[in-house]
């Protein structure tokens, strides 16, 4: 290469880019002396950089020291090089334009920072750099636990209408349904599913009795409360969706629960004992007013008894009346006799003949004073 006294940046002479002599000539800078200061590896190193970089843009090599047609004492930029620059440049583009979303997930897309559209699963292509997309996992389902006393927060401990304070623990489980509304419209989706929650469900314990959220209310406050939040979030426009809501535990706080279950075994006693006296005045009163039906049929039926008797007694008396207009003393004798008949039926005696002891004949009158006075047994 020092042969053709060119020097070894080029052919001979000051042409082409060639660096000039050193020494005012076109002398060899490989008879440099050993103590020249200059380092000739980092020329080398260079010539050799610029040698490669030729063949790679269709250059020829370095062989016979000739410098590329049109270059200027450095690195020359060919047709090949500005090719390759604009093959890089589409191929970050493309890089940045194209997009996969998977079936879990949906996009949207941004024109300039504002909404354009949502994809869809699959190859999508947004204009880099005026647009622009955020992929949003739409299908999976996202839980937020709230309250239970943990990391030593009170946020559970909720006041019921009673004056009673219960101590709550929930989890509302939401996905996204709309994902421009999620983007745009709330801050943080997280954030805002646990607050609303916790507001719904302080809301919804307020209006409530201790005894029925402890016991038979729990899968009612849970379904109210899961509306309630969605109605919250969707007056928000937060474009999210509540799956379901879960109330897992509803009891007192842990610093008075021995004292509140005393408080609901002396309720149960009470409502024991409440329900034994009702009872007890339940059958007495039946049994009072059994005993007043019975009193008023019997006075009914004395009732009618003696109406119809002294009806019957009248009709009898007109018809004697009729009888005696007819033949009155057959009919005051008659009298006379069922009269005798209804005094002298029950009554022990013995009835004697006046003709038989008139004039000191016939029986003797004896009377049995004692006998009289003695009745048999079972005798009126």
């Amino acid at each position: 290469m020092a042969g053709n006294g060119g020097g070894p940046w080029g052919g001979g002479g000051n042409q082409g880019g060639s660096r000039p002599p050193s020494n005012g000539g076109g002398g060899n800078r490989g008879g440099r002396k050993p103590e020249d200061p200059q380092i000739p590896e980092i020329d080398e190193l260079m010539k050799k950089g610029q040698e490669r970089l030729r063949v790679l843009m269709g250059g020829r090599g370095g062989g016979n020291g000739s410098a590329p047609s049109g270059g200027s004492g450095g690195p020359g930029f060919g047709k090949g090089t500005v090719a390759l620059a604009a093959l890089g440049a589409l191929a970050l583009w493309a890089y940045m334009s194209f997009y996969t979303v998977r079936p879990e997930e949906q996009s949207v897309e941004l024109f300039l920072g504002k909404y354009s559209s949502t994809g869809d699963p699959g190859l999508n292509f947004a204009p880099w750099p005026f647009v622009t997309a955020e992929v949003v996992n739409v299908t999976s389902e996202r839980t937020e636990t709230i309250g239970g006393g943990r990391n030593g927060n009170s946020e559970g401990l909720m006041l019921t209408t009673d004056a009673n304070v219960v101590d709550i623990e929930f989890q509302v489980v939401w996905n996204i349904s709309d994902p421009s509304r999620v983007l745009f419209n709330i801050r943080d989706p997280q954030l805002t599913v646990q607050a609303v929650s916790e507001a719904v469900m302080r809301e919804i314990i307020a209006a409530s009795n201790l005894a029925p959220i402890l016991n038979r209310d729990r899968g009612l406050i849970a379904d109210t409360a899961m509306e309630q939040i969605q109605a919250t979030l969707d007056e928000y426009e937060s474009g999210i969706n509540v799956v379901r809501v879960n109330l897992d535990t509803a009891d007192p706080p842990r610093e008075v629960i021995d004292a509140f279950r005393e408080v609901q075994a002396a309720e149960q006693e009470r409502d024991r004992l409440e329900r034994q006296a009702d009872a007890y005045a339940n059958r007495v009163v039946a049994e009072a007013r059994g005993d007043a039906a019975q009193i008023r049929e019997e006075a009914e039926g004395y009732r009618a008894q003696q109406v119809n008797q002294a009806v019957g007694e009248a009709s009898r008396f007109s018809a004697v009346r009729t009888e005696y207009a007819k033949a009155p003393e057959v009919t005051r004798r008659r009298l006379y006799l069922e009269t005798m008949e209804r005094v002298l039926g029950d009554v022990d005696k013995t009835i004697l003949d006046g003709s038989l002891t008139e004039g000191g004949q016939g029986v003797v009158p004896y009377l049995p004073l004692n006998e009289l006075n003695r009745r048999p047994a079972g005798g009126n």
